[in-house]
């Protein structure tokens, strides 16, 4: 009998100011119609992992160990191992998950993890991006403005011709939410897809 895949998530943010999303962020508000109602952008890298996983603490103390994941001098890592953990995300906020198509998985990564563990895992990585809506706008709409690069006035995190994105709005993202096979096309989409 094999052992039932499980998923988790570890949500690595910079302790400081991110340049990358003040810069995005000020883009957005200078040049895009929709960056007005967006009151803040901020920027955090997710790690998907898949497989045969231990407990949540044995987890945190891999990610801590490596570093394949992040810097813990200047960064800080929340993860979630169950649906039921909560995700970076208030009321107010839009999710834009944006990844490179088929450049998603981590090989050295997985390398480093099957030696510590000896157990196989597969490790994908994307950006999220955390669009924080000003009081009065919509964050599901703000999402569906900002989150595809349309042309110069529309669109400012995925580029559509390498990169795919998903949007979660309302709700944690699913566990799996990288490695997620999109909608099939003319069918409506499912919250957090």
């Amino acid at each position: 009998m094999t052992a039932r895949k499980a998923y988790a998530q570890a949500f690595v943010e910079m302790r400081v100011e991110d340049p990358e999303a003040e810069s995005a962020l000020a883009v957005a508000r200078e040049r895009l119609a929709a960056g007005r109602a967006l009151a803040d952008l901020r920027r955090l890298r997710l790690f998907e992992l898949a497989g045969a996983l231990a407990g949540p603490d044995v987890i945190a103390a891999r990610l801590h160990a490596s570093t394949q994941f992040y810097n813990p001098a200047k960064e800080r890592c929340r993860i979630r191992t169950s649906s039921a953990d909560p995700a970076p995300l208030a009321a107010n906020e839009a999710l834009v998950l944006v990844f490179e198509r088929g450049g998603e998985r981590r090989p050295a990564a997985e390398r480093w993890w099957r030696h510590q563990e000896r157990r196989r895992v597969e490790i994908r990585e994307g950006v999220v991006w955390v669009l924080t809506a000003a009081p009065g706008a919509d964050p599901a709409e703000l999402a569906g403005e900002l989150a595809v690069l349309r042309d110069r006035g529309h669109g400012l995190l995925a580029n559509p011709h390498v990169e795919e994105h998903r949007v979660c709005v309302g709700e944690a993202p699913p566990l799996d939410w990288i490695s997620r096979r999109p909608p099939a096309a003319g069918r409506r989409a499912r919250r957090g897809s």
